[in-house]
C-alpha cells in the first residue's frame, strides 16, 4: 500500500487523499470513529486512541501514526488489547510510520493513521 504524510492535515493512501484519521485494514480504508475516546478528551486536551474504538487487530502488526509531532495520546487498554490479540504494536509519528507501512509487505501489518498534532 502506497501511504505518505505530505503534511498536517492530510494523509494520501493509494493515491486518495484524506483529510481525517484513517483505519487501514488490509486493503480498505475507513475514517477512524473517534465517538468511543471522547469522553476522555478533557484529560488529554487531545482525543486519545482507545481500546473502546474498532481497532484492526486482523494482521500480526498495528502501526499507530501519531501525529505530526508524535502527541497523539495512545491509552494503555490499547496496548493491553495488542497484547490480548497477540498484535506487535508499533507507535511513531505519522511520516516515519507511512515509510514504515511502505517498507513492508502487503497485509504484514493493519495501521492507523493520525493527520494532525
Amino acid at each position: 500500500m502506497d501511504v505518505s504524510y505530505p503534511g498536517f492535515g492530510s494523509i494520501v493512501v493509494d493515491g486518495v487523499t484524506f483529510d481525517h484519521d484513517v483505519v487501514i485494514e488490509g486493503e480498505a480504508v475507513r475514517a477512524r470513529e473517534k465517538g468511543p475516546s471522547r469522553s476522555l478528551r478533557g484529560a488529554y486536551g487531545h482525543t486519545p486512541l482507545s481500546a473502546g474504538e474498532a481497532i484492526p487487530w486482523s494482521a500480526p502488526r498495528l502501526v499507530i501514526g501519531t501525529g505530526a509531532s508524535g502527541r497523539l495520546p495512545v491509552m494503555a487498554d490499547v496496548q493491553r488489547a495488542a497484547t490480548e490479540h497477540g498484535v506487535d504494536l508499533v507507535t511513531l509519528p505519522t511520516a516515519e510510520a507511512c515509510e514504515l507501512l511502505r517498507s513492508m509487505k502487503p497485509g504484514a501489518a493493519n495501521a492507523i493513521l493520525h493527520v494532525t498534532c
